[in-house]
């Protein structure tokens, strides 16, 4: 006598997860609910100062950057003012002195030659250091 093997015709059960993930969202919702109404909200109440009491802290302003142009012909032109290469150290330097937090830009017209530019930007770095920088419009 052998017995019907009932695994091999046996379906798997389905689960639903629908109807329990419904199930799962009410409770959460009423949980949620529960605890917004359980808490106190609490208030600090703080009196800010009026403006006549304010302190207004001092602005550190930067200075104006010194602006070191070539021209068409590549003259350099600084505040109007056409210069040799040599007199644009001596220029620079006082500058930097006047302005420890000052910078130094060079702008270039599009239409020189790059090594002009970059010998320009080089003479002027080894015044200026890091605070020397080529301004592109």
């Amino acid at each position: 006598m052998r017995f019907k093997s009932q695994r091999a015709n046996a379906q798997l059960p389905e689960v639903n997860l629908i109807p329990m993930l419904n199930v799962m969202m009410a409770v959460l919702a009423f949980f949620v609910m529960i605890s917004m109404t359980l808490t106190a909200q609490e208030g600090v109440n703080v009196q800010l100062p009026g403006p006549s009491e304010a302190e207004v802290p001092e602005q550190q302003t930067t200075p104006d950057p010194l602006i070191v142009e070539l021209d068409e012909q590549g003259q350099i032109v600084v505040a109007e003012i056409p210069l040799t290469p040599e007199q644009l150290n001596p220029q620079i330097q006082a500058y930097l002195q006047a302005n420890p937090q000052g910078s130094v830009f060079l702008v270039a017209n599009p239409e020189l030659a790059y090594e002009q530019v970059v010998q320009v930007l080089s003479q002027m770095r080894q015044v200026g250091g890091d605070r020397v920088s080529l301004a592109i419009e």
